[in-house]
This record gives C-alpha cells, structure tokens and sequence, in this order.
C-alpha cells in the first residue's frame, strides 16, 4: 500500500470515527406555497460546491454538515481536503464510492480547472488527456459528471476559433465520457467567455447530448439583452447551477430560481459560497433563502 492510499484511509476512517452522521435524513419534503401563491415546490434540488465553504473538509465532514443542513449533494471541487482525484487507487476510489452510497448526500459531480481554450495543441492535448482521466475518476466514485470550463480568450486568437476549439475538444470529451455514464457540465465562466452567447456559441459546437452548461451566476448574465434573454439562449442546456450569496441584491436570485422551475429543471442548484467560521449556519442560511425566495417559507 502505497503512502498516499494509506493517508487518505487513515484520515477518512478516523474522521468517521469522529464524526457520527445525523440519522435525520437530509432530503425531506418542502413545504406547500405560501399564500401569494408565488411557485409551487421545487423539482430542483440543493446542493453544495467545496469550493470555498467546504475546502478544507474531509469526506466524513462534508456528509456531516451536508446532512445538518439538509443539503442534498455535493460537486467536489478538485485540490481540496477532501483528496478525491485521479491519484486515488482502486481501492480508495470504491471507498469513496461506499461512503456516499451509505449516507443521505449525493455525490453529484466533480469539479476540474480544465479549460482548453489554450493555443499551444500540445498543451491542449494533455490537458484533454488528463480530462478522461478525470472522467473515469467520476465514474468509479459514483458521481454523474464533472464540471470544465472556458476561461479566456487568448489575445492572439480570433475569438470564434478559440470558442470552436472549446468545442471540439468538449465533444471529444463526451464521446469518451458516454460510455461511462457521464455527463460534461460546462461552467459559463472566465474573461470574455463568460458571455452567454459565447458559451451557446461554444455548445452549438459541441453539439453532443453528452455535453450541458453550468449556469454560474455571473453579473455578465446581466449584459447585453440582459437577464432573461441570456438565459432562454441556454435553457435548453443547463444541467447545472451554481449560485454564489443569494443575499447579493445585484444578482436576480430570485428570478433564476423562478425561471428554472418554469423550464422544470430537475438538477442541482449549489452553493458556491466563500468560507466561513460557523459554516453550517451559513449553510441554514442558505437554503431558508433558497426556500424563501421560491415563496416556501
């Protein structure tokens, strides 16, 4: 057994030791509409990124505070305590797989820094390469998927053949990720390619089922038409939402929340909130507003 398989077991089973999960279930029913009859309950689903509020939680701590706060699944973001990446032996990799089987959290996805608008091929190739590797990691964990990104737009490069070289490379990616049952989300996110209409431009590349878009949350959502009309140009694509602070009174929370349930989306909206020293009351927080602004509370 080598050094990095025996640390992480250690670590796990002694955090698990540790920490006794709650036998309260973290998914229960919502509450009816509240009299101003402002939406019916969510089909969506709550759910946390570890990126920032989670970054230095092992495993038994994130399923530990998920279920306090009945938060139903987690995207783990990679180079975070929790040590789920391509490193992991077979082995570590079903134990991961076991631990969240066993408790009421869903290991819905993985979050790579993969982005693949460089123009050195040579780095692109690798950084492809080293996406499947990460795919096949999602696939023996048990998650769905895993979350990539544009994050730029090389000076040197027109735009358009940076924003088809995005998608080539997205649906060579799930090509390879199909036959493993997973999914590639792909984060509206970076300089210049956080515009809505380049990631549409992006997925009408791509052109695989296999291939969806993380709505992030971006004051660029607000750009151009604005809102609403950002939002129909991907509708039809989003698998995945991240949001950051709902109280933000710049962000139309609100109105995202109420746009998703009018297209019956049925996937993850996930805190992507910074860290904190009580975080499981920022977390209580969370989802009272989550549930206040969908008219629950």
């Amino acid at each position: 057994m080598n050094t990095s398989r025996r640390t992480f077991l250690a670590g796990s089973l002694a955090a698990g030791t540790a920490l006794a999960l709650p036998t309260r279930a973290a998914t229960e029913p919502l509450p009816s509409p509240g009299p101003d009859g402002f939406a019916r309950p969510a089909r969506y689903k709550l759910g946390l990124v570890t990126y920032n509020l989670a970054k230095d939680w092992d495993i038994p701590t994130i399923l530990k505070n998920c279920t306090t706060a009945k938060f139903q699944g987690v995207e783990l973001r990679t180079s975070h305590r929790h040590g789920v990446e391509v490193s992991l032996s077979a082995e570590a990799r079903a134990e991961v797989r076991k631990r969240f089987a066993d408790s009421p959290v869903d290991l819905f996805s993985l979050g790579s820094a993969f982005d693949y608008h460089t123009p050195d091929p040579a780095r692109l190739r690798q950084d492809i390469a080293a996406t499947k590797e990460y795919i096949r990691l999602a696939h023996d964990v048990g998650a769905t998927g895993v979350k990539v990104r544009p994050n730029g737009l090389p000076k040197e490069v027109p735009v358009d053949r940076t924003l088809e070289q995005i998608g080539h490379s997205l649906r060579e990616l799930a090509e390879f990720g199909n036959s493993l049952g997973q999914r590639i989300r792909l984060e509206i996110h970076g300089p210049g390619t956080s515009l809505v209409p380049h990631i549409r431009r992006i997925l009408d590349v791509a052109d695989h089922p296999g291939v969806g878009a993380c709505w992030n949350s971006n004051q660029s959502d607000l750009e151009g038409d604005g809102f609403d009309a950002n939002f129909d140009l991907v509708k039809s694509k989003i698998v995945e939402v991240h949001m950051r602070d709902l109280h933000l009174t710049e962000y139309p929370f609100r109105r995202l929340l109420t746009r998703l349930n009018e297209i019956g989306y049925t996937g993850y909206t996930l805190a992507e909130i910074p860290e904190s020293a009580d975080p499981v009351r920022v977390m209580h927080y969370f989802r009272s507003l989550w549930l206040a602004y969908q008219g629950l509370l």
